[in-house]
Formats: structure tokens, sequence, C-alpha cells
């Protein structure tokens, strides 16, 4: 069994155990192609690859357009998960929030009825093509469905500049935000709109300047955010997840990439293994797939999910199994990831 424990530079120490053979990982690799309720991240589907370990079933889904560096963080974490145990679990549900797109108002309540329960709703906003008053409407009408005891945090994916970023939350604030997540691209920019807004009390969230950096501890040396976002899949799995929150010393939301409900019970178990827990997590996403690898997948109920390994259902794995030259894109993408850890191990 893997038993590395990785440094924060991604490195393996000298404690690892060797990787699984790619031999190892390919006996069992699935890939499939899930279809999505609503089109999300510029995307129709969600291209993901299975693999069964000792431990149980786990996911390398990094996104297509990610190179073999930073899909090797992604490999670390599913070779981790289903080649290691968890963490001591903390609790056995994981309050999640509702993820809203990038839609048009009428929308809003269709969606977040696929998310029962969820007192919270983080609403897309500084789409590529969107106005900042499309932005306005939608998290106005994100307000009206929640009521005034819901909470709603708004996500730009580092879209804004300062100037823009500062003008869009004054006129988003009297929605009463919960925090704004990744407002601007650079940990340069967050530590200016976070000076120039702390006036007002909206928290400032980091994302890709933790999970895409590489030093995912900078954003928080730099004091350029109130929270981080934290996703086990980017991040290299569950344990170095958790030596980064530990490091960092700021409170953490835990969120997922658009996993399958497999890649989703690595998330949950890192919720469950993390000592304080104050915000809902961003977990609650399989509810955005239109199809998913389970019969039972871990989507919102009660506006939680359980902490537990998924077990895909054969009959899914074939129904949305990709195509031949979509399998072996997967396949080749495995073997250049697995070169490039297994040469950061050796090192």
């Amino acid at each position: 069994m893997l038993r590395a424990r990785r440094c924060h530079d991604g490195r393996v120490t000298d404690d690892a155990a060797p990787l699984p053979t790619l031999d190892d990982l390919l006996s069992t690799a699935r890939v499939v192609v899930l279809p999505l309720v609503t089109r999300f991240r510029g995307i129709d589907v969600r291209e993901a690859m299975l693999l069964e370990g000792p431990e149980g079933w786990t996911e390398f889904s990094p996104f297509v357009e990610y190179d073999d560096h930073e899909a090797s963080a992604w490999l670390a974490a599913a070779i981790d998960f289903g080649w290691n145990a968890p963490p001591p679990a903390l609790r056995d549900r994981i309050p999640v929030n509702a993820t809203v797109p990038a839609v048009d108002p009428d929308s809003v309540r269709a969606v977040l009825a696929r998310f029962p329960g969820c007192r919270t709703a983080k609403v897309k906003v500084a789409g590529g093509d969107e106005t900042l008053s499309a932005d306005v409407a939608r998290v106005r009408a994100v307000r009206e469905a929640l009521g005034p005891e819901g909470r709603i945090r708004v996500d730009a994916n580092g879209g804004w500049n300062v100037d823009e970023a500062e003008h869009a939350i004054h006129a988003l604030a009297p929605f009463d935000l919960e925090y704004v997540e990744q407002p601007c691209a650079s940990i340069e920019e967050l530590a200016e709109i976070r000076r120039r807004t702390k006036y007002m009390g909206i928290p400032i969230a980091a994302d890709e300047s933790v999970r895409r950096a590489e030093d995912p501890l900078a954003v928080a040396e730099a004091g350029a955010a109130d929270l981080l976002v934290i996703k086990a899949q980017p991040l290299g799995g569950i344990r170095r997840a958790l030596g980064i929150i530990a490091d960092a010393g700021l409170p953490v939301v835990v969120s997922s990439a658009l996993d399958t409900s497999v890649g989703l019970a690595m998330g949950a178990m890192l919720a469950a293994s993390v000592p304080e827990l104050d915000y809902d997590c961003g977990l609650g996403t399989a509810a955005l797939l239109a199809a998913d690898v389970t019969h039972a997948p871990l989507v919102p109920e009660d506006g939680a999910i359980p902490v537990r390994r998924v077990l895909p259902d054969p009959e899914l794995l074939d129904r949305y199994a990709a195509d031949a030259d979509r399998t072996d894109w997967w396949f080749e993408r495995l073997g250049r990831v697995h070169a490039a850890l297994s040469e950061a191990s050796a090192g």
C-alpha cells in the first residue's frame, strides 16, 4: 500500500512506499463521459477516469486542458485515496452548499431545487460573456429564493481586475454576501481588493490561488484572503490538503472539482477530517450531473451528503463509457502523468 506523505511543494518524503505501477492502474481503469444538467465551466459533459485500489474506487479527473505537471497532483490524490485508508473521521455528514451556474434569473429556482435542504448557495459570477447587471440579477433571484436567512457566496474564478472587483462587490453587497471567492486572479490583486473592501466586512476567499499555485500557502502568508477553498484532487490528496490547512491557519471550505460521486467521496472524507469546519462545503455538485457512475450518488439530502466510499455500478460504467478515441487519450495521459509522478517520487 502507498503510504506516501508529500511535502507542500509536491515532493515525496523519504518514508514513501513505491507508487503502484502503471499496469496496476490500467488494469482497472475506466473512462466515463457524464452529461451535465446545465453548462458549467464552459463544458456540457464531464470526463473522468476511475481506478480501483486496495481501499476501493478512486478518481483521476484533471480537466482536459491541464498539463501533465498540474495533473500529477490529481493522480497523487487518486492513488492516495485508492491505496490508503483515510484519516479518522470527525463527522459522518457534511453540510453542503447549492451551486448556481451562470443561468438566467428565471432558472435559479429550478437549479436550487436540485439541492434540497441546502441553506447556502454559491453563485457563479464574472463569466466571460456575462455582464455585472446579469450577475446582480442572478444573485437577486437567489436571495429571493433563499429568503433572508439563506447564505450567499459568489465565485468569480479570478474574472475581475481589482477595479472591476471593487465595483462588483459594492453592487452585490446589498444581498448580504457570506464571502467573495477568487475575485481576482493574482495574489497581489487579492491582497489589494481585500484591503480596499475590508471596511465592508465581506471576507475574501482564495481558490485558484491555492489549488493552482506552485506554493499553496503563499496566499495565506501574503494576508491576501480570509479563508481558503480546499479541493482534495488538485492538492494531491487528503493528507496533503490537511497539511496545507494546518499550516495556513485559516478557516476553510472543502470543495469539489465537478467530480463524480467517487471523487466527491474523497472530498467528503477530507471534510470529515478537518478539525474545524465552520462553512458549508462545495461538495454537493453531483446535483449538477445529469448522470453518475452509481445509482446511490452523493447528492444533497437535507442539506448534507454522507461520508462514505462509493462503489460504481458496472451497468453505469458501461452506459457512460467514453468512446475508443477518448479512452485512448486518457490512457495515454495516465501513462505520461504516472511517469512524471514516478520521477518526482524518485527525486
